[in-house]
Order: structure tokens, then sequence, then C-alpha cells
């Protein structure tokens, strides 16, 4: 068609803005090779979308509806100001001076065809038929913004196959001791890093909270922990010191051994309390007992909290689905992007920036069926 449709469960031009209310990282300035590993197991199916459109290409697009990024500690990149809601508005604007029309407060009830031709089936009104579609209907996680995952049952109609949604990027539940959350829940345990059965260690900041614990390094250990039959996380509360160095600090104290390890470490509140009254640690008898604990504190976790109270989700569109450019197999000119599809990432700007690499593969799939027809 001459126009593109965009559909929306809001009126345009007012979107719900979940990303960036406190700061929109739209991707990461970390090296070409370990920002593609982040991707982990779909890291191949993803991998050509993520350089054809790639992280110094989405800051181009930025700076094209005139605002600049810049690049924090830890290589997450935001725009200026960090909102969304001023990108958002210039966006629409080049998209609206465009001919993009965009119909609000209207939900997909799935796609039909129409001869060689597609019909998108609106909850009101009539349908639009159409000869090509992108869906970008997001995964599971925000059920409050109609990101719920219903669309899996429609496209189920059409034979496509997904794998059930997972909560990905959320915290885990824990059973703690009434000690640690009675006056510790929402402490941090700042600079740890944090280690899972078989995974990499992750560098960052957790939170212990009354229901258990969350924070990136947990997020970013998330497929490893789903895929344990007990799921345990190793802290390292001092990563920066070595054994020995651990040893040489605590001296040869000999009671009071959470207290002196703190005032001796310089540990977090929230590493003093694991230290005192955590089932499994102690009762210290010496500081080379103490030493070990803060160099591999074990948590046992129970089970991921709900989707609903997760950042994304795991699961979606099969792979096995899907063309090179995203297009369903068995539904020809209908493309799916973003968190549709079966893959996850940690946070710190590597979900939007696949999110906006995929769709644009799958928009320029589209420019160009329609360009040859």
């Amino acid at each position: 068609n001459a126009n593109t449709v965009v559909t929306a469960d809001s009126p345009s031009p007012c979107f719900d803005i979940i990303a960036g209310r406190k700061g929109l990282n739209l991707t990461n300035a970390e090296p070409r090779q370990p920002f593609l590993e982040r991707y982990g197991a779909s890291q191949a199916h993803l991998e050509e979308s993520l350089r054809e459109f790639s992280p110094e290409m989405l800051r181009d697009w930025v700076a094209g509806l005139g605002l600049t990024t810049f690049v924090s500690s830890g290589g997450k990149v935001f725009p200026e100001p960090m909102k969304g809601a001023p990108l958002l508005r210039r966006w629409l604007r080049r998209l609206e001076s465009a001919g993009v029309e965009f119909r609000g407060r209207c939900l997909c009830r799935g796609i039909r065809r129409n001869g060689a031709r597609w019909l998108v089936e609106l909850d009101q009104g009539e349908p639009i038929e159409t000869d090509a579609i992108v869906l970008a209907l997001g995964g599971a996680s925000w059920p409050q913004t109609g990101s719920d995952g219903g669309w899996r049952g429609w496209l189920d109609r059409l034979g496509i196959a997904s794998s059930d949604f997972e909560a990905a990027n959320v915290a885990w539940e824990v059973d703690w001791p009434e000690e640690i959350v009675a006056d510790g829940a929402g402490l941090p345990l700042k600079n740890v890093s944090v280690s899972a059965a078989g995974s990499k260690s992750v560098r960052g900041e957790l939170v212990i909270t009354r229901s258990g614990i969350e924070g990136g390094p947990i997020y970013a250990l998330g497929p490893d922990l789903r895929n344990a039959a007990e799921p345990v996380i190793l802290l390292n509360l001092k990563p920066d010191l070595s054994l020995s160095e651990i040893r040489d600090r605590l001296g040869s104290i000999r009671r009071n051994f959470a207290r002196e390890a703190t005032r001796r470490l310089h540990l977090d509140e929230g590493a003093k309390r694991l230290l005192r009254f955590l089932p499994g640690l102690g009762p210290w008898r010496s500081a080379e007992q103490v030493a070990e604990a803060v160099r591999c504190c074990p948590i046992p976790l129970i089970r991921p909290r709900p989707l609903s109270e997760a950042i994304s989700s795991a699961g979606g569109l099969s792979w096995s689905e899907l063309g090179t450019d995203f297009e369903l197999l068995k539904a020809r000119n209908v493309f799916a992007v973003g968190e549709m599809l079966d893959w996850e990432a940690p946070t710190g700007g590597y979900l939007l920036q696949a999110c906006f690499s995929t769709g644009t593969r799958a928009g320029q799939a589209v420019a160009a069926k329609l360009l040859d027809g």
C-alpha cells in the first residue's frame, strides 16, 4: 500500500512508555564480539541483523532525530535527555510526515489470507487489507501494556509454532531467615561477582528483597539458573581481593567474626547480614572460614518471580518458523520481530538493540518485496 498502518493498544500519539522512565538505555558501546555473545544461544540467529543495524548505526539514527547520545560507565548508551518521550515524539512526527497512519485503542485479533493479500482483524472497525505485515507484538512480560503473548493463540491456528514464555531478567526467590529481611530488605550488595554452576562470573550490584534477590548479575545468569535442577548463585563479596589478601586483612580474629570482617574488608551492611544469618554459613570458628565464605558465599534459589514482574521474557516464536529476514515461512509476506522471537539478553541496552535491529531487517525486506512487485 502507499501508506503504512500501525495499530497499537493506545491512542496516537500517546503510547505506554515503559523503557525510559528511569533512563532510556538504547544500546551498549561494548566491543563487538562480547556484545554479540550477550545473546547466548540465539547469537547465530541475530548476529547478521545486529551487524546490519549496529549500536553505532542506532546512535546515528537517534542523531538524525536531532538528539545526542552519550556512553555512561559500564558502556550503556543513553539519549540526551535520558527519557523516552522526547525521542518518541520526534520519531512519531517523522513517521506521520511520511504518511504513516496510526490507529490507537484497538487490538489485533488475528490475521488471515484474502487471496494474495492479508487482512489484519481488529477488535473494532473494519479489517485492514495489506500486501505485507510486520508483527512487533512483544513478549509476555508487560501484560498491563497489552504485551501478554496473546498472539500465540492466533498464530498457532496458522500452524506456526512457538515455545512457552518464561520470565527473563527477573528477581529470584530465596528462603531468607527473618533476621536477614527484617531490616535488610532493600539493602544493596555492591560490587560483587556472581556465578552459577557452569557459568561465567558477572560483576555488578544485587539487592536483597523480602522475597529474594535481584539485580543485573542475576538477570544475566537467568538461562543457566533456569536450566539448573537446584539453582544456586555463588557470591564473591570482594572480587578485587585474592583469598590470601582477605586472609591478611582478617588477621587472627577469634570472635565477632561477621562484625570484624565487615569492618576490616569494608563490606556492605547487606553482606554483613549474609555472614551473620545465612543458613549454611557458620558458626564461625576461624578467620579462614570467614575468608572462604567472603570469596564464595552460596545462596540457594527457589524459583524466578512471576512473568508479570519480569523485565523481559524468554521463549516465543520458534526460529524454525522464520526465514533469515524474519519472514514467517508458513505465512509469506508476514514478518515477526523483537521480543516475539525466541531469544533473550541481559539488561544494559541489548534488548532494545535487538528489537531495533530485527525490525530494521524485516522492514527492509518488506520494502524490497513491494518494490520488486
